[in-house]
């Protein structure tokens, strides 16, 4: 297909990581860290500033697909950003259905490929313009795997990322792409921000993939 899916490619592959936890008394997918706890533990985000009548969900909920978390993370020092994420579904495909044409390498082939969709609402007073979801899926290893970014659209799982303006109370529909190593499962989605936090995680059915959308036929 040509050296810029190539190209592309080998960036795709440069920005896969998984990042995996030292901190062996507790596995970011272990049953302690997603156990269901109404009132949580403490946590480096309760120390966050955060806009007046917002309620953070609790480190270490275990939600479902369809249930909302209103989150709040550190951007950057002294910068933090509000969220309400809901993730809508969650996708199982295949290269051979979404990667056709792509330059895949045996390591890339050795990987799983997973679809994540979810609706995001700024909540906070910083502008995330540009920023990445702050989203993993967890594999069956219990290590967090980080989604993928490209270097133009990918049409069959976009936006990976935040619009280039994102301010307070705007929504958008993600969809993040995830290559979990090894064949690796899909066992929930993640928010953890911090390897101290005790993580926010969403369990629900793999589906097949949406069909992309048709382009809208041109008016005579």
């Amino acid at each position: 297909m040509g050296g810029r899916l190539t190209r592309a490619l080998v960036a795709l592959a440069l920005c896969v990581a998984v990042v995996g936890c030292s901190d062996d008394s507790q596995d970011p997918g272990s049953d302690e860290s997603q156990s269901q706890s109404s009132g949580g533990s403490a946590s480096p985000t309760d120390s966050l500033l955060v806009p007046d009548g917002i309620d953070l969900t609790p480190g270490g909920s275990a939600l479902e697909v369809g249930d909302v978390a209103t989150v709040a993370y550190e951007v950057r020092q002294a910068v933090v950003g509000v969220l309400d994420i809901k993730v809508t579904r969650l996708e199982k495909t295949s290269f051979e259905e979404s990667f056709a044409g792509w330059d895949l390498s045996a390591e890339d082939k050795a990987k799983k490929p997973y679809f994540v969709r979810a609706t995001v609402v700024n909540r906070g007073e910083t502008d995330l313009g540009d920023r990445p979801v702050p989203l993993y899926i967890v594999d069956g290893t219990n290590a967090l795997v980080e989604a993928t970014s490209f270097l133009s659209e990918f049409k069959p799982c976009s936006p990976g990322s935040f619009p280039k303006s994102f301010p307070s109370g705007k929504s958008v529909d993600v969809c993040l792409v995830f290559l979990a190593p090894d064949k690796g499962d899909l066992t929930a989605v993640s928010f953890r921000p911090t390897q101290e936090y005790d993580p926010i995680t969403w369990t629900g059915e793999l589906k097949k993939p949406k069909p992309p959308k048709k382009p809208k036929p041109l008016r005579k």
